[in-house]
């Protein structure tokens, strides 16, 4: 059997990176991590390729080639997964589909005839034996939540790993909370599900005997979503870590309550965690009340990103405007928190309701649903009646990631940062690709960018004051050079 598993074309977007890519010589951020692990899935003996659109073409003799095409991906990939179907259908191949694009959002695709809906462990042995007997069923639903012990190490194999920035692995699916707007709990439920840390470990090690040396992102939605567990793994990982001497370094998401737990952040940094995103949202009490963000409303939030700071991890930031209960100067709020907190990577959007979500459902009923989501809330669209006015609404928003990633803003906010973030656990590697990438930074932010006299700023305080964190100084100036771009297109 062979069959071609493609992924589709990602769209310039904040997590995009595209604009860091040409400074790291690589070509994506990261590899399709649903794909590999479902290819595991299958039988050893078929023939598999696999087909990253952000990484290689999709030529015609490689459909034509294929038994099967399987595809995957996100909302934000609709229309490019478009695009892959009607190629394929042109080329008269059989197109099956799975991913949370489709698991919320078939309908949208009459030209794909068959999908599986949810988690694909349950489902992938009557999926393979209907492809044997050519006797494929429309839909494949997932029953329930299933056991993700089960799931098979990725097959990295399938790719060629230095064409990517971050390798992703998955600790758990699922999170306890339940905020309006979030879609985790529709894909995989409430009750975190996690691997046993020896299943984690024996991932890394596939990747580390393959060659990988950099960052893994533990792909979690929120990492700490069942902390006895997480607490079991980083001690794994510690022990790891001193047993075989790795170079790769952590981040991942989890709650703010993280912050509330020293000994978990301890223990993520001496594992080697150097980032954690977390969904701040914002600084309206009201807001949060709102959206059912009870975690956050418990405490201090700016508190809590600098306690993490200290503690040794970059804090990265989700941020949202749109609330119903956001005041008018809910953009001067949020410029306010992000700039005096340091949360340097501040990936604010437009509030979105995504499909089978308590927002979108609240929302219908309240008449205010306008289109679909297309998946990107950093695009300055907004997919429902807000009770802002709806220009003050868009205006506000891009003059907030105007002045957010303004370089004197941004240098600015890096400079916070670096005053209270102490650097801890194990140092990070400095590669070939890093000396490349700052040797183009010297020319491109020091020399021709207008925000110059900031970078030098910066880059000579760090090296004379805290040299220590000088590599993460100049990290976070180039991942600026992308953000000021994403930012100016909107």
């Amino acid at each position: 059997m062979n069959v071609l598993l493609v992924y589709p074309r990602n769209p310039e977007s904040f997590w995009s990176f595209k604009h860091v890519l040409r400074f790291v010589s690589k070509k994506c951020a990261f590899p399709p991590l649903g794909l590999l692990t479902v290819a595991a899935m299958l039988p050893r003996e078929w023939n598999l390729r696999l087909v990253d659109l952000n990484v290689s073409n999709l030529n015609e003799d490689q459909i034509r080639d294929a038994d099967y095409v399987f595809m995957s991906g996100m909302i934000v990939h609709k229309q490019s997964a478009h695009e892959i179907a009607a190629r394929c259908a042109a080329l008269g191949k059989t197109v099956v589909a799975g991913g949370p694009l489709f698991t919320t959002g078939y309908q949208e695709f009459p030209e794909i005839p068959h999908f599986v809906l949810g988690e694909a462990e349950e489902v992938i042995g009557q999926l393979v034996a209907d492809m044997q007997r050519g006797t494929l069923q429309p839909v494949y639903r997932t029953s329930g939540w299933p056991d993700i012990n089960k799931t098979p190490v990725p097959r990295w194999d399938l790719i060629d790993i230095r064409d990517y920035v971050t390798m992703p692995v998955q600790f758990s699916r699922g999170c306890p909370f339940d905020c309006e707007f979030c879609d985790i709990v529709v894909m995989n439920g409430r009750i975190p599900r996690t691997k046993g840390p020896a299943q984690v470990v024996r991932e890394l090690e596939a990747l580390r005997l393959a060659g990988w040396k950099d960052m893994v992102f533990i792909v979690d939605d929120n990492f700490i979503g069942h902390r006895k567990h997480a607490k079991e793994l980083l001690k794994e990982l510690i022990a790891w870590r001193e047993r075989v001497q790795p170079t790769i370094g952590f981040l991942t998401e989890a709650s703010v309550n993280l912050a509330g737990h020293p000994e978990l952040c301890e223990l993520m940094v001496q594992a080697g965690f150097r980032k954690v995103f977390l969904g701040i949202e914002t600084p309206s009490a009201e807001s949060l009340e709102e959206c059912g963000k009870a975690q956050n409303r418990k405490r201090d939030l700016a508190d809590s990103v600098t306690t993490l700071q200290r503690a040794g991890l970059e804090v990265m930031g989700g941020f949202i405007v749109g609330f119903d209960s956001d005041p008018p100067d809910i953009f001067a709020r949020q410029f306010e928190f992000i700039q005096r907190t340091g949360v340097v990577t501040a990936m604010v959007g437009l509030l979105t309701a995504l499909p089978e979500t308590a927002l979108y459902r609240r929302l219908a009923r309240e008449g205010r649903i306008l289109a679909e989501t297309c998946g990107d809330n950093t695009s300055a669209a907004l997919n429902f009646v807000t009770r802002l006015d709806r220009e003050l609404m868009i205006s506000g928003y891009r003059d907030l990631m105007h002045r957010l990633y303004a370089p004197g803003n941004y240098y600015r906010r890096i400079a916070a940062f670096l005053r209270s973030f102490e650097p801890r656990g194990p140092m990070p590697r400095l590669s070939f690709a890093d000396v490349k990438a700052f040797l183009k930074s010297l020319w491109l932010l020091g020399v021709r960018h207008p925000g110059r006299s900031r970078y030098w700023m910066l880059f000579w305080s760090t090296l004379l004051l805290s040299p220590r964190k000088l590599q993460t100084a100049v990290e976070l100036s180039i991942l600026g050079y992308h953000f000021r771009k994403v930012a100016s297109s909107l």
